[in-house]
């Protein structure tokens, strides 16, 4: 029998001509910030994370640090507040405020990465939408926030690891359909775990080249 070549091929990068919209969902501590940041940088693209609340408050002319406690959390029950004219809940007049940031820049047909702001929702009528969540398992994920923010507790951090999740997850599903985490709200999902950052970039970077090809036809 002839022997059978089974090396992967790297696809070639693709030249992005028409829109391409990546949207990168997260577990706290998977890594998924890093591996949006890798990814924005190997296509030439602008990601937009906390730099959304930076440009929408000097978009209405307030302080980033009166919209900072209010980022990607979920309503809290009868809890009111006016910031600089907008009424009701905080909450959700930051999170719509980032979400129509974001059809602004797709509908003036900019490409870009970006990291959560229940993205994968709110354009998913785009047609150059391309969607990942990334997980990991609680151990490296305890490991990793350890690390990251110099931390001896993992009780602790295990712990602080459920709180935010639990509010990323409150958060999502108040204001989507699909329910975050469901990998059948995401066309990729990735436990970063099994291959580590660096194979996991890799391999999500070698699957958008040709997902943006295809696009590009």
């Amino acid at each position: 029998m002839e022997n059978m070549d089974l090396t992967f091929v790297n696809p070639p990068m693709p030249k992005i001509e028409k829109q391409v919209i990546i949207s990168v969902g997260r577990e706290f501590g998977s890594g998924g910030r890093e591996i949006a940041q890798r990814i924005a940088k190997t296509f030439n693209l602008p990601l937009y994370d906390h730099n959304i609340l930076r440009e929408v408050s000097e978009e209405k002319g307030v302080d980033v640090k009166e919209f900072a406690p209010y980022d990607e959390i979920p309503q809290k029950g009868l809890f009111y507040r006016t910031v600089k004219g907008y009424s009701n809940s905080p909450e959700k007049n930051i999170a719509y405020m980032q979400f129509d940031f974001l059809r602004a820049k797709a509908d003036s047909g900019e490409s870009f990465v970006v990291v959560g702001r229940c993205a994968e929702e709110v354009l998913k009528d785009n047609p150059g939408l391309i969607t990942i969540f990334i997980l990991a398992d609680m151990d490296k994920k305890v490991e990793r926030i350890m690390k990251r923010y110099n931390l001896d507790d993992p009780r602790k951090t295990y712990e602080a690891i459920l709180k935010q999740d639990k509010k990323r997850k409150a958060y999502h599903n108040y204001f989507c359909e699909g329910k975050w985490g469901d990998s059948r709200n995401y066309e990729f999902s990735i436990n970063c775990s099994k291959l580590g950052i660096d194979e996991t970039t890799e391999a999500l970077i070698r699957y958008l080249k040709v997902r943006i090809a295809n696009l590009q036809k």
